[in-house]
Protein backbone atom coordinates (compact mmCIF):
# COMPACT_ATOMS: atom_id res chain seq x y z
CA UNK A 1 0.00 0.00 0.00
CA UNK A 2 1.08 2.96 -1.13
CA UNK A 3 -0.35 7.05 -0.05
CA UNK A 4 0.50 9.08 -3.50
CA UNK A 5 0.86 12.93 -3.59
CA UNK A 6 -0.02 13.90 -7.31
CA UNK A 7 0.38 17.19 -8.47
CA UNK A 8 0.84 19.36 -12.04
CA UNK A 9 2.10 22.71 -13.67
CA UNK A 10 3.86 24.06 -10.89
CA UNK A 11 5.90 26.07 -13.48
CA UNK A 12 8.51 26.69 -10.93
CA UNK A 13 6.45 27.99 -8.02
CA UNK A 14 7.62 26.69 -4.68
CA UNK A 15 4.96 26.60 -1.58
CA UNK A 16 6.04 24.64 1.49
CA UNK A 17 2.60 23.42 1.48
CA UNK A 18 2.99 20.91 -0.80
CA UNK A 19 5.22 19.19 1.85
CA UNK A 20 2.66 19.74 4.53
CA UNK A 21 0.35 18.17 2.16
CA UNK A 22 2.60 15.81 1.06
CA UNK A 23 3.67 14.43 4.81
CA UNK A 24 1.84 11.41 4.75
CA UNK A 25 2.79 10.46 1.36
CA UNK A 26 5.08 7.86 0.18
CA UNK A 27 6.05 9.27 -3.24
CA UNK A 28 5.42 12.75 -5.15
CA UNK A 29 4.12 12.33 -8.42
CA UNK A 30 4.60 15.24 -10.85
CA UNK A 31 2.74 15.45 -14.06
CA UNK A 32 4.87 17.90 -15.74
CA UNK A 33 5.49 21.69 -16.57
CA UNK A 34 7.78 21.45 -13.37
CA UNK A 35 9.54 24.88 -14.32
CA UNK A 36 12.90 24.72 -12.54
CA UNK A 37 15.65 21.91 -11.46
CA UNK A 38 15.61 23.44 -8.07
CA UNK A 39 12.16 22.40 -7.25
CA UNK A 40 11.86 18.96 -8.97
CA UNK A 41 15.03 18.47 -6.60
CA UNK A 42 13.43 20.35 -3.23
CA UNK A 43 10.15 17.49 -4.08
CA UNK A 44 12.47 14.52 -4.59
CA UNK A 45 14.91 15.25 -1.40
CA UNK A 46 11.42 15.03 0.61
CA UNK A 47 9.92 12.27 -0.84
CA UNK A 48 10.40 9.64 -4.16
CA UNK A 49 9.87 11.31 -7.07
CA UNK A 50 8.55 10.53 -10.29
CA UNK A 51 7.52 13.33 -12.92
CA UNK A 52 7.41 13.54 -16.41
CA UNK A 53 8.35 16.61 -18.41
CA UNK A 54 5.91 18.99 -19.92
CA UNK A 55 5.43 21.34 -23.20
CA UNK A 56 6.94 24.49 -21.13
CA UNK A 57 9.71 22.66 -19.36
CA UNK A 58 12.82 23.14 -20.54
CA UNK A 59 16.60 21.59 -21.55
CA UNK A 60 17.86 20.37 -18.27
CA UNK A 61 14.26 18.99 -17.21
CA UNK A 62 14.18 17.24 -20.29
CA UNK A 63 17.49 15.38 -18.96
CA UNK A 64 16.18 14.93 -15.80
CA UNK A 65 12.36 13.38 -16.52
CA UNK A 66 10.74 11.64 -19.87
CA UNK A 67 7.92 12.59 -21.56
CA UNK A 68 6.12 9.81 -20.90
CA UNK A 69 6.50 7.41 -18.21
CA UNK A 70 4.88 4.42 -17.28
CA UNK A 71 5.29 1.79 -13.86
CA UNK A 72 3.81 -0.56 -11.85
CA UNK A 73 3.04 0.52 -8.12
CA UNK A 74 1.41 -1.92 -6.00
CA UNK A 75 -0.02 -4.05 -8.82
CA UNK A 76 -1.52 -0.96 -10.64
CA UNK A 77 -0.05 -0.26 -14.49
CA UNK A 78 0.15 3.40 -14.34
CA UNK A 79 0.96 5.80 -17.35
CA UNK A 80 1.62 9.55 -16.74
CA UNK A 81 2.52 12.63 -19.66
CA UNK A 82 1.54 15.87 -19.75
CA UNK A 83 -0.75 16.44 -22.74
CA UNK A 84 -3.56 13.40 -22.05
CA UNK A 85 -6.43 15.04 -22.95
CA UNK A 86 -9.40 13.18 -21.49
CA UNK A 87 -12.02 10.29 -22.14
CA UNK A 88 -13.56 10.68 -25.05
CA UNK A 89 -10.88 13.06 -26.46
CA UNK A 90 -7.71 11.69 -25.64
CA UNK A 91 -4.72 13.51 -26.93
CA UNK A 92 -3.15 12.25 -30.56
CA UNK A 93 0.62 11.95 -28.74
CA UNK A 94 -0.95 9.28 -26.53
CA UNK A 95 -4.12 7.59 -27.81
CA UNK A 96 -3.03 4.96 -29.91
CA UNK A 97 -0.66 3.83 -26.67
CA UNK A 98 -3.84 4.05 -24.43
CA UNK A 99 -5.99 1.66 -26.72
CA UNK A 100 -3.23 -0.53 -28.01
CA UNK A 101 -2.42 -1.22 -23.93
CA UNK A 102 -4.47 0.57 -21.19
CA UNK A 103 -2.71 1.51 -17.98
CA UNK A 104 -5.38 1.03 -14.93
CA UNK A 105 -4.68 4.81 -14.48
CA UNK A 106 -3.70 7.16 -16.71
CA UNK A 107 -2.21 10.58 -15.73
CA UNK A 108 -1.89 14.25 -17.48
CA UNK A 109 -1.49 17.66 -16.46
CA UNK A 110 -1.41 20.63 -18.71
CA UNK A 111 -4.97 21.69 -18.96
CA UNK A 112 -4.90 23.64 -15.24
CA UNK A 113 -8.36 21.81 -14.98
CA UNK A 114 -8.98 19.34 -11.93
CA UNK A 115 -10.67 16.03 -13.13
CA UNK A 116 -10.93 12.88 -12.03
CA UNK A 117 -13.14 10.35 -14.47
CA UNK A 118 -13.27 6.56 -14.97
CA UNK A 119 -12.74 5.64 -18.35
CA UNK A 120 -15.68 3.17 -19.13
CA UNK A 121 -14.58 2.45 -22.47
CA UNK A 122 -10.64 1.83 -21.68
CA UNK A 123 -11.60 0.33 -18.10
CA UNK A 124 -9.36 2.65 -16.31
CA UNK A 125 -9.43 6.05 -14.03
CA UNK A 126 -8.13 9.37 -15.83
CA UNK A 127 -7.01 11.65 -13.00
CA UNK A 128 -5.44 15.55 -14.46
CA UNK A 129 -4.53 17.05 -10.69
CA UNK A 130 -5.36 20.67 -12.05
CA UNK A 131 -2.20 23.22 -11.38
CA UNK A 132 -0.22 23.68 -8.25
CA UNK A 133 1.43 26.73 -9.19
CA UNK A 134 0.68 30.46 -10.03
CA UNK A 135 0.47 30.80 -13.77
CA UNK A 136 -2.52 30.19 -15.50
CA UNK A 137 -5.46 31.24 -15.51
CA UNK A 138 -6.69 28.86 -13.01
CA UNK A 139 -8.59 30.54 -9.40
CA UNK A 140 -7.82 27.31 -7.35
CA UNK A 141 -4.29 25.83 -7.21
CA UNK A 142 -5.06 22.16 -6.88
CA UNK A 143 -3.12 18.92 -5.55
CA UNK A 144 -4.58 15.31 -5.65
CA UNK A 145 -3.82 13.04 -2.51
CA UNK A 146 -4.83 9.19 -2.96
CA UNK A 147 -3.72 5.66 -2.19
CA UNK A 148 -2.64 2.47 -4.52
CA UNK A 149 -3.23 -0.70 -2.48
CA UNK A 150 -3.58 -4.24 -4.45
CA UNK A 151 -3.70 -2.71 -7.87
CA UNK A 152 -6.83 -0.32 -6.91
CA UNK A 153 -7.10 3.11 -5.85
CA UNK A 154 -8.70 4.84 -3.10
CA UNK A 155 -9.13 7.62 -0.40
CA UNK A 156 -8.61 9.81 -2.76
CA UNK A 157 -8.61 13.55 -1.57
CA UNK A 158 -8.64 16.71 -3.41
CA UNK A 159 -6.39 19.93 -1.65
CA UNK A 160 -7.52 23.12 -2.93
CA UNK A 161 -5.31 26.51 -2.07
CA UNK A 162 -6.36 29.89 -2.79
CA UNK A 163 -4.59 31.02 -5.85
CA UNK A 164 -3.53 34.13 -4.50
CA UNK A 165 -3.04 33.07 -0.76
CA UNK A 166 0.53 33.77 0.82
CA UNK A 167 0.45 30.90 2.88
Amino acid sequence: MKRIGLLSDTHAYWDDKYLEYFSECDEIWHAGDIGSVELADRLAAFRTLRAVVGNCDGADLRLMFPQKLRWTCEGADVLMTHIGGYPGRYDWSIRNQLFARPPKLFICGHSHILKVQYDRQLGLLHINPGAAGLQGWHQVRTLVRFTVDAGEFRDLDVVEIPKHSHL
